[in-house]
């Protein structure tokens, strides 16, 4: 059976384009851009909670550093390194093989080098730790929205956790809904190119990780205001409303931006073939009402995803 250091140079040392020294040593050394700032994130998927016990490795992989492309996405910087800690339950060449390489068919589309980390023993979980470069001064926060702005969501959330309910079988969805959501769920895809378009426009932005409602809710909480929802693109069917209001795990971006720059964004989304949907409004005092088509507000018990609840 390969050792540790084995595994780690087999599957997971690679060449580095701008790196000044990666994987070998006790640490890497990484040379920022002038001009530029840092930007750091960190997530830990964990089997039987952010990953099926069973799913594809290579799926897996690619999910694995995906999620954090979606966080520098949502501040607008550009991923350049990133570290992966593992726990693996058994050194299994061929799931690890497959899992490098959904992981570094990741790194190789957005650009980033792989820089060290750490590997053990015990349950499957793996975390990743990515740093990003925006220029100085232009991150995207949490805490910009301003009253009037308008709330814009991209793609189409709602996709993952229906996908998620057919394989639990809390819902039946057929083709071709199905191998989209699917897809959706295991192999996510960042919002590079829109975060970084956002600099200039957005005020504030997030990734829809744990549900649009919710993730929404922090925009609000940082920034201090509330804010009215009137989707009209929400789904009719009550389940696929819930699933887009609060399903979570599709790594969509939600961002305001001012309402004399809606031309702006439905220009940028254009660009993108992305589409963005307006989908609220920002609010003086605190709180997050949803209304249906019709103008009556709507109950949400469930608003979002939470690790402990």
């Amino acid at each position: 059976m390969p050792s540790e250091f084995a595994l780690i140079d087999r599957y997971f040392r690679r060449a580095t384009r701008h790196t000044v020294q990666g994987v070998g040593d006790d640490g890497a050394i990484v040379r920022p851009t002038v001009g530029c700032e840092l930007v750091v994130s960190t997530d830990m998927l964990v089997a039987g909670t952010h990953f099926l016990p069973n799913a594809d490795p290579e799926d897996l992989g690619w999910k694995t550093l995906a999620v954090n492309v979606s966080d520098m996405a949502a501040m607008g910087a550009e991923p350049r390194w990133a570290l992966l800690a593992a726990a693996l339950p058994e050194a299994d060449e061929a799931w690890i093989e497959k899992f490098a390489c959904g992981f570094f068919a990741c790194a190789e589309k957005f650009n980033i080098d792989i820089i060290g980390g750490d590997t053990t023993k015990g349950p499957r979980n793996f975390c990743v730790t990515i740093f990003g470069e925006v220029p100085t001064g232009a991150a995207l926060l949490r805490s910009g929205a301003e009253v009037g702005d308008e709330i814009w969501v991209s793609g189409s959330p709602g996709r993952a956790a229906l996908g998620l309910a057919h394989l639990q079988g809390r819902t039946v969805l057929s083709e071709p809904a199905l191998t989209d959501c699917l897809a959706t769920l295991h192999r996510p895809e960042p919002r590079l190119a829109l975060g970084l378009a956002l600099r200039s426009l957005a005020t504030a932005a997030i990734d829809v990780s744990d549900g649009l409602l919710a993730d929404l809710g922090h925009i609000l909480e940082a920034s201090g205001k509330a804010a009215t929802l009137q989707p009209a693109v929400l789904p009719a069917p009550t389940f696929e409303r819930d699933c887009y209001l609060s399903g979570g795990d599709d790594y969509e971006l939600v961002f305001t931006a001012p309402a004399a720059r809606r031309a702006e964004v439905e220009a940028l989304a254009a660009a993108l073939a992305l589409p963005l949907a307006c989908i609220g409004r920002i609010e003086s005092g605190a709180g997050l009402t949803v209304f249906d088509p019709s103008g009556q507000p709507i109950d949400i018990a469930r608003r979002g995803y939470d690790h402990f609840s």
